[in-house]
């Protein structure tokens, strides 16, 4: 029969293992948009042509300019819609990982927003609490609005449905409030390295600036517009 000691000493260590899974936040979280789109379903060709040259130089294994230098490189890939899919599986293909869903198909609007709500939600937990992903670095390809919208969030007060909020975005000092539509050439980064805590210890906001043979993509300034030719056929 166990003495009243041990079962004390059991109860604060399965508390503690609790504790623990519940904080198991990886290290670093890269955050981007999807790539310009030619329609609900698949991204143009300045969109592709963005998906590649991200793997080649930024989130690719031996990308040139890797943002995964002094890592073990990345834990997992996550997509909520095709954009997203599309746009992050070259660089995933790379490393030899899928791409891990939380997906959500083009609807009326109504019903695509709520699913984006949900799916949003359900990564972010996944990522702030997954054992597996714990320390390591995961890459979120996501649907803007759902990164960060200021008059989404507002429509909800009582309800997180943005990474800025779910991963605690909020709670920093000068993370934007709003991904513009206008831009898919930023990656937002951001580290956890509080013992205990689930609160970013830093943030930065990263343009995307391609080198040969993609230096022709957009890389227009946060907040300005991207401005495409015609014959790019790309959606506006």
């Amino acid at each position: 029969m166990f003495s009243r000691a041990a079962m004390c000493l059991a109860a604060i260590l399965a508390s503690l293992a609790v504790t623990a899974s519940a904080l198991a936040t990886p290290h670093t979280v890269i955050v981007l948009r999807h790539g310009e789109k030619q329609n609900p379903y698949a991204l143009c060709q300045t969109g592709m042509d963005r998906a590649n040259a991200l793997a080649v130089q930024y989130l690719g294994k031996g990308a040139a300019n890797s943002l995964f230098a002094g890592s073990d490189g990345p834990a997992a890939f996550l997509a909520i819609t095709l954009h997203t899919l599309e746009l992050i599986t070259p660089a995933a293909a790379s490393w030899g990982l899928p791409v891990t869903m939380f997906s959500v198909m083009p609807d009326k609007k109504a019903r695509f927003d709520g699913a984006l709500d949900l799916r949003t939600q359900q990564a972010a937990r996944a990522v702030m609490t997954d054992p597996q992903w714990s320390g390591k670095t995961v890459v979120m390809a996501w649907e803007h609005r759902h990164i960060a919208d200021k008059k989404l969030e507002a429509k909800s007060p009582g309800e997180r449905s943005t990474l800025r909020q779910l991963l605690n975005l909020d709670k920093l000092a000068g993370v934007p409030e709003t991904w513009p539509g206008g831009n898919y050439d930023y990656f937002w980064i951001v580290q956890y390295g509080a013992p205990g805590s689930d609160v970013p210890t830093e943030f930065k906001s990263v343009k995307q600036v391609f080198a040969p043979p993609f230096e022709k993509l957009p890389s227009n300034d946060w907040g300005s517009v991207e401005r495409l030719p015609l014959s790019a056929r790309c959606l506006r």
